[in-house]
């Protein structure tokens, strides 16, 4: 597609989408995946982009049109395929925490330590909580978060290590090319929902896409999404702001498919695994340095402060620390080990996560 095509694709696209309440038509799949195509190619300038995003987000962004959109970052995004026979393919909300202190990163560590490969993305800021994200805290724990994607194959074939983060500025740069311009949109839009669904590394067997929702909508939405994708497997957490931990005090609500299949409902409670909390996840510190801005979305005012306590605490859970950073890690990868198949009961797959957190070999991963 030529830039004066793309030009005249996004005029058209634009005169159709943002016509107000009323009026606005959707898109086809075709025609979103070659609209983000030219955005991500750079050939659209900022406004136009800017009213594209806003404007399906406006009238409700269709099916297809998400399907568009992710089927653009997908051609353009670089992947590679591990030597492995199956993987988790974790995304926490790429916007981070700014209520509680993320404990999610740690997640990867666990699940190697187990058995089950991991890789985790994210990237470093993006609205529109521009909250504490997966890289800030393997950041303050010493991990590279630079790694190009060879290394990051070699690190999860690696059986000694079996985890890695890769960020999106490594894997699609015309992506996080963007970020910019989503900080001055301020709202949530489309690339929010989608992002999360990128395969930067894949296995030759069985992918599983592990991410969070809130809202009742999203499950069904994520899961055709995965399976557009082609991920074959899928396990979405009902968790707090969004993430793949559920609350630690109430009973909740996951949803799973595998092989490709129909996603299904399963109620989950923390009591079932002796997890007996009254905080529903891991609270921010209590300290000055960490303080509430008067954003009300943008609560963190020192982002890196704030990822060092949550390094330390989710380092501390590895090192077999009892508390609400230990169950979180207990809850989140029981579930996914369930999920995968490796147990046959949650209780089970909570017990082998208790021994690899207290016998440290979950820590002796994390370089």
């Amino acid at each position: 597609m030529t830039n004066q095509t793309s030009a005249a694709l996004m005029h058209s696209i634009i005169q159709r989408i943002a016509t107000g309440p009323e009026l606005s038509k959707d898109i086809s799949l075709d025609e979103a995946r070659d609209g983000m195509s030219a955005i991500l190619r750079g050939e659209i300038d900022d406004v136009q982009t800017a009213i594209f995003l806003i404007a399906l987000r406006m009238k409700r962004e269709t099916d297809d049109e998400n399907k568009g959109t992710l089927e653009a970052i997908l051609n353009i995004s670089e992947s590679r395929a591990a030597d492995i026979d199956e993987l988790i393919s974790l995304a926490d909300p790429y916007d981070g925490m700014n209520r509680n202190l993320p404990i999610a990163p740690m997640i990867p560590v666990v699940l190697a330590a187990c058995g089950l490969p991991c890789v985790s993305h994210g990237l470093d800021a993006v609205g529109p909580k521009f909250g504490i994200t997966h890289r800030h805290v393997l950041q303050a724990a010493g991990i590279d978060v630079d790694m190009g994607l060879d290394e990051a194959v070699r690190r999860i074939e690696n059986p000694d290590l079996g985890w890695a983060y890769v960020d999106q500025k490594t894997f699609c740069p015309g992506l996080h090319d963007l970020t910019g311009l989503r900080q001055r949109i301020i709202k949530r839009q489309v690339l929010t929902t989608v992002e999360v669904l990128a395969k930067p590394i894949t296995a030759k067997q069985k992918t599983h896409l592990l991410t969070g929702y809130v809202h009742k909508p999203y499950p069904a939405k994520y899961a055709s999404l995965a399976r557009f994708a082609g991920f074959e497997g899928c396990l979405l957490v009902r968790g707090t702001e969004g993430g793949v931990i559920p609350s630690l005090r109430q009973q909740g609500m996951i949803y799973r498919y595998d092989n490709l299949n129909q996603e299904s409902p399963v109620e989950i409670s923390p009591s079932s695994l002796s997890i007996e909390q009254s905080v529903r996840a891991v609270p921010l510190p209590d300290d000055p340095s960490i303080k509430s801005s008067d954003d009300e979305v943008a609560r963190i005012t020192d982002i890196g402060k704030a990822a060092e306590f949550a390094a330390e605490t989710g380092l501390d859970a590895l090192r077999g620390k009892p508390g609400p950073a230990y169950d979180s890690l207990l809850y989140s990868c029981a579930i996914t080990l369930w999920h995968s198949g490796r147990h046959e009961t949650l209780e089970q797959a909570a017990s082998q996560v208790r021994q690899v957190l207290d016998s440290g070999q979950a820590l002796a991963r994390v370089i």
